[in-house]
């Protein structure tokens, strides 16, 4: 296990861990969270042997091999998928050893023998097929795997860090804010990635909704203690507040918080186009007054205004085609927005969803149809590329006092401290800002023009938990209108009360919650893997979606389309398992391992590897299946 005696980390004359302890078991899935600068990125470092304690003693088991995600690329000349496939250095390494061996004249199929054993025992053969799901799930195209790291965004770049890390076999995992560069579909398939990682996992994350289903343990950073709490981050926030709940200031707090939202209950309860916010108000209301303690130290207490004068509705867009090089990517969009709207936009990667955002935002020109500004539209528009165009010389108040030169410097003062920039720091230039105080600012900078008009499209990237439960309850108060595109699911809950589907061209209605469109991806990755079944078998495709448009009009309400798609499951596993029985049976006759045979071994154990990872996927769509037609029989039953 790891284990911390007492440990004393210092950074400069700051103290991160003051005689801190901490023991974590394997198998363990472990959340470390705490306040940007806390020290929980250099506990990575310590484990890592990057750093050395000051005092104290730690240990990690010698025998362990530790992966982590780089912050920094180690190599940018690689193709994607090579730099993935290097996080796995024993691949790596018996790769290199077979390849210098079968360029050798000399008798060596003895030993040549024996690494291509490894090399199965290993899964070797189907590293490259592994490595290209892991781009796959973190939201890479399918021909991205060939293209050089140098030509990938910054953000790009670090999620081919993470597959890195994920391709590289571990006994302990360190990931550092994994899903900030990650959209709503890659954060839901690395959840379900880090559920079955049978290792010890450590793991920055300021999204609780992450933490919630990835973890069982919380370690909190205070005061330079490292305070363990069972459970997932909602058991850490009950938990404390229990810690907490004696404490005036805390109770005095909580009730400022409940009185705002009681209030917006009372006012809009009744109006039919506030019912739904209402409702999520009150049950916020409910939760609120047992985990509002949990949260007495937060140094973030801004609002976000609203403009004086509010059009209705306040956009319009009629018949748009939105793209790029008059190439369309989402086509005939219809959206009317008013001050009541709250939107999510959900979608897979690179369906349109910054692309609408920034149509709406005006600063994509639509290649057809109309967008129709309220005389009194005021937008406020946060997008990733602000942080990049704030100005690193000068400080967080300039910024303010170049958008109004009039406004006094107490005033000022006053707004930024909301944002917890305190005192003299509000007039530090920003240039040694960290990503985290850089988003606060643009986020500052939009509050202080009081729009009525929010578009956010990934707001809480960089931000910690204190600040995202700030800027969700801020939102939650906002008398405009909000459209959000976020990889933060509780900032979605809580924020919006409608969700627009952007896929295959087209912004639909979501008629769901957030569970739904998780249900929704997994069937379109089940009907993907299908047709690409079908695409192999072209008869059988055909026979399988006439057979199926003839059932269709009179069994669309009955069991027969599930048992259907049940059999056409069973077809294909049936089929790949005999396929890999086969190879199988080759494997076994000990010629196949002569020097002369070599390129034919070769050849088997790559289909071989390949076949398995296809059982794998037909397998996890018969247990699909499997389970509708389960649920459906028990309801007519």
């Amino acid at each position: 296990m790891i284990s911390l005696q007492q440990v004393q980390l210092q950074r400069g004359a700051k103290i991160l861990l003051d005689h801190a302890d901490l023991e974590a078991y394997p198998g363990q899935h472990i959340g470390l969270i705490g306040a940007n600068g806390s020290g929980k990125s250099s506990l990575f470092k310590l484990l890592l042997g990057e750093l050395q304690p000051d005092a104290g003693n730690y240990q990690v088991p010698k025998q362990w091999h530790i992966a982590h995600m780089a912050q920094e690329l180690l190599s940018r000349k690689r193709r994607a998928i090579d730099y993935v496939l290097d996080g796995d250095t024993h691949l790596r390494e018996l790769q290199q050893q077979i390849d210098e061996l079968s360029q050798d004249d000399k008798g060596c199929g003895a030993t040549l023998a024996k690494l291509y054993t490894e090399m199965e025992h290993l899964d070797g053969y189907a590293a490259e097929s592994r490595a290209q799901q892991l781009l796959n799930g973190l939201g890479f195209k399918p021909d991205d795997d060939q293209k050089n790291v140098a030509d990938f965004s910054g953000g790009w770049r670090i999620r081919l860090n993470l597959a890195r890390a994920l391709m590289c076999p571990s006994d302990c995992l360190l990931l550092d804010e994994p899903t900030n560069h990650l959209d709503l579909d890659a954060t839901l398939w690395l959840e379900q990635w880090l559920l079955r990682y049978p290792g010890t996992l450590l793991i920055i994350s300021h999204d609780r909704d992450f933490l919630d289903n990835v973890v069982k343990r919380i370690i909190s950073f205070e005061n330079g203690k490292l305070i363990s709490y069972s459970g997932n981050y909602s058991g850490y926030e009950l938990q404390r507040a229990e810690r907490l709940a004696q404490q005036q200031q805390a109770y005095d707090k909580q009730q400022v918080r409940i009185a705002e939202i009681d209030s917006f209950v009372r006012r809009f309860k009744a109006k039919a186009t506030k019912a739904k916010q209402a409702q999520s108000r009150v049950k916020e209301l409910e939760r609120m007054e047992k985990i509002a303690p949990a949260h007495v130290d937060s140094p973030f207490t801004f609002k976000l205004e609203v403009a004086e004068k509010i059009s209705d509705p306040l956009l319009g867009l009629s018949q748009l085609s939105i793209g790029y090089n008059k190439t369309i990517i989402i086509d005939h969009v219809n959206i009317s927005i008013h001050p009541s709207t709250r939107l999510g936009l959900l979608g897979p990667n690179g369906a349109g969803k910054s692309s609408l955002v920034k149509t709406i935002a005006g600063s994509l020109q639509a290649l057809a149809g109309d967008r129709t500004c309220g005389e009194h539209l005021k937008i406020g528009y946060f997008a990733q590329h602000q942080l990049e165009a704030l100005d690193l010389e000068a400080s967080a108040a300039l910024h303010i006092q170049r958008l109004s030169p009039k406004a006094s410097e107490q005033e000022v003062r006053n707004f930024l401290g909301g944002f917890d920039f305190q005192g003299d720091r509000a007039f530090e230039s920003i240039r040694h800002f960290s990503g985290g105080e850089k988003a606060r600012l643009a986020l500052a900078i939009i509050a202080w023009q009081k729009p009525n008009l929010l578009l956010l499209d990934e707001p809480t990237n960089h931000l910690d938990l204190e600040m995202r439960h700030a800027l969700t309850l801020a939102l939650q108060m906002f008398e405009g209108a909000v459209i959000l595109v976020s990889h933060d699911r509780h900032l979605l809950r809580n924020s919006v009360d409608q969700f627009l589907l952007i896929a295959n061209g087209r912004v639909e209605e979501f008629d769901g919650d957030l569970p739904a469109y998780q249900r929704w991806l997994n069937e379109q990755k089940t009907r993907s893997n299908q047709d690409d079944d079908d695409q192999d078998n072209p008869d059988n495709n055909a026979a399988s979606k006439k057979e199926q448009r003839q059932q269709a009009a009179d069994l669309r309400k009955k069991l027969q389309p599930l048992k259907n798609n049940l059999k056409k499951c069973e077809r294909q596993l049936d089929k790949k398992q005999t396929l890999l029985i086969s190879i199988e049976e080759q494997l076994g006759n000990a010629d196949i391992y002569n020097d002369e045979n070599k390129d034919q071994l070769k050849k088997l154990l790559s289909e071989q590897g390949q076949v398995k990872i296809q059982v794998e996927t037909f397998e996890e769509a018969w247990f699909i299946a499997s389970e509708e037609l389960e649920t459906l029989t028990a309801q007519i039953d």
